[in-house]
């Protein structure tokens, strides 16, 4: 009999036969009625049923056993380990640094305070800073504000500086209150060195940029040539070469943001609610661990006009690790800020390690829930996935802590001492910690150190212009680093023989040392080994004739405010020379 199958039986056939042409027709019926079905739609759905009864067909054809292992294999794979068991440990890293860590100046002369801290402000930043600090007085003179102005010159500059780091060490409640010789106060600096007015006029006039060029980029605002920083530029991008230039890290980094306290109305202004410091200028800052040392930062500006690319936390990590200057080998430690396991993977693929806290929530982190860690794990309990050369670990402590690493073992038997209390009583107890949970905790802290040091005598002041809230932090960071590039020195000296510098009587002595440099770089006309004989001269200036300082024989008779136009030409100080007052006869005949 025929039918609309196609196919033709006889009467002599099997019974056998028989159903399995009959199913085969069943088949056939489907698949007909599917593709009738498929006729009277649209091209582009009757494309997208035909392809729902190929895949149809296709699953009716496919081994069932064979997809329910694979599906067993992968669940294998993606479930979470407990410390019972073992993993894999990665191959570590070649330590390759570019240059010897430590110090990279010459470690066998003999360095004193000022010295180090003129690595950071080196004569050519002084004397930009000094040239555009007068030029900026002679500005706002033209402008019509009235104050009196003297030149400034590198003598007074030191002495300034001097000053600011005086305030740091001393606290008072008003600024004016440094310059008091009544009790409580009885200060004999800096009133015996300069005047409150002098210091207050170099502190208003103080300028770090040229003011012509300032004018010319602020006609750029609102365009993409427009440069916020450009008013700190001579100094900030001088102090950022300086601090990579004498100073190498060790194999351990640290990056942190830092928060330079301000309440300024101004765009750059940050709020971060989990830093001491909530409000202010933020800094993204690379330091070494083991040091301290601030190695490399910038200031964050605020975000971009551009939405796209990897985004603020992976470009800082990148734009801190200029990597041919740094080498290979080292280990970076980070917040859940910077962590994800693209930049953990790009890190490794530059040979530099990374760890740090992670969020669950990051592009990339796994999300399987096979044996994961209970929400009410007993301290000590940790979990851990190895995916390629990336370690996912999550470890209870008082709360839960996940980490990302590339360079660590899960668990290798480590502890940690924890206070718990157990039946009324406080006893202590050694819980097993990640070995990614240990060296995070001994390294992540190389920026807060920083921090601490830099607060604990900082000369950070209330301040109208936001440039000079950065040149006090950068003053600050140039100290710290000064004083920790001492500590380094004496370590590869004498190790145990002599004690270094606590920061308190480093920044005393330094102050020290700036006035002394002060006194013995005062302007004069002309060299002094060029006379033999005692000869007074008179003090010039291109725009005044008022140049006066203080008089050396006065001074120290107890007279500190008397000063003087004339000088001798030979011993190089200023001296009395009137008709009441012969203080240059007076002196030399005393000699």
């Amino acid at each position: 009999a025929n039918n609309s199958g196609g196919y033709t039986t006889t009467k002599n056939v099997s019974v056998n036969n028989l159903s399995c042409a009959l199913e085969h027709q069943l088949q056939l019926d489907n698949d007909v009625s599917c593709c009738s079905q498929v006729d009277l739609l649209s091209p582009k759905r009757k494309a997208k049923a035909t392809h729902k009864a190929a895949s149809k067909r296709g699953r009716r054809r496919s081994a069932t056993p064979a997809v329910r292992e694979g599906e067993e294999v992968e669940e294998e794979e993606e479930r979470w380990h407990d410390r019972q068991e073992k993993d894999k440990k990665p191959d570590p890293l070649r330590f390759n640094p570019a240059r010897v860590p430590g110090p990279t100046f010459d470690t066998a002369k003999s360095w004193s305070p000022l010295a180090l801290f003129q690595l950071f402000f080196s004569t050519s930043v002084v004397h930009t800073i000094i040239n555009n600090t007068n030029a900026n007085a002679a500005k706002r003179q033209q402008a019509g504000k009235k104050f009196k102005w003297e030149v400034l010159t590198v003598q007074g500059f030191y002495t300034f500086l001097a000053v600011i780091i005086f305030t740091g060490l001393v606290t008072v409640h008003n600024r004016a209150d440094l310059w008091r010789k009544t009790s409580p106060y009885n200060f004999s600096f800096p009133g015996n060195k300069m005047s409150r007015g002098r210091f207050e006029a170099i502190l208003w006039s103080l300028h770090l940029s040229n003011p012509d060029e300032d004018e010319e980029n602020e006609k750029k605002k609102n365009t993409d040539e427009y440069d916020r920083l450009f008013k700190i530029k001579p100094l900030y991008s001088e102090l950022v070469e300086a601090c990579k230039a004498h100073f190498h890290p060790y194999q351990n980094l640290s990056i942190d943001e830092r928060m330079v306290a301000s309440k300024a109305r101004i765009s750059m202004k940050q709020y971060m609610k989990n830093k001491p410091t909530k409000w202010g200028y933020k800094l993204f800052v690379l330091a070494d661990s083991s040091t301290a040392y601030t190695w490399n930062f910038f200031v964050y500006t605020g975000k971009s006009v551009s939405t796209t690319g990897p985004g603020l936390s992976y470009t800082a990590v990148m734009d801190l690790l200029p990597f041919p200057l740094l080498g290979g080998g080292y280990t970076v430690y980070m917040d859940h800020f910077y962590t994800s396991p693209a930049l953990v993977q790009d890190l490794a693929k530059k040979f530099i390690g990374c760890c740090g806290t992670i969020r669950s929530n990051r592009v990339g982190f796994l999300q399987t829930q096979a044996n994961d860690l209970p929400k009410k794990a007993e301290r000590g309990d940790l979990r851990w996935i190895r995916r390629s050369n990336l370690l996912f670990v999550k470890w209870m402590d008082t709360r839960e802590v996940t980490l990302c690493s590339s360079v660590h073992e899960a668990f290798t038997g480590q502890t940690v001492r924890r206070r718990v209390k157990k039946a009324g009583v406080w006893q202590v107890k050694c819980v097993p910690v990640p070995d990614a949970v240990v060296d995070y905790n001994r390294n992540m802290g190389g920026v807060d150190l920083s921090d601490a040091l830099i607060g604990y005598y900082s000369i950070l002041h209330k301040t109208m212009k936001w440039y000079k809230t950065f040149f006090y932090h950068f003053v600050d960071i140039a100290v710290v680093n000064s004083f920790l590039l001492h500590k380094e020195l004496l370590k590869l000296r004498n190790p145990t023989q002599t004690k270094p510098h606590t920061q308190k009587t480093f920044r005393e002595q330094l102050l020290k040392e700036m006035l002394e440099f002060a006194e013995s770089s005062a302007a004069s006309p002309q060299p002094a080994s060029t006379h033999s004989t005692c000869m007074p001269l008179y003090y010039a200036s291109e725009d005044s004739d008022r140049v006066r300082k203080h008089c050396k024989r006065c001074f120290d008779a107890g007279m500190p405010r008397v000063k003087t136009a004339a000088y001798c030409r030979k011993c190089q100080v200023p001296l009395c020379l009137s008709a009441k007052k012969n203080c240059f006869q007076l002196w030399h005949d005393n000699q």
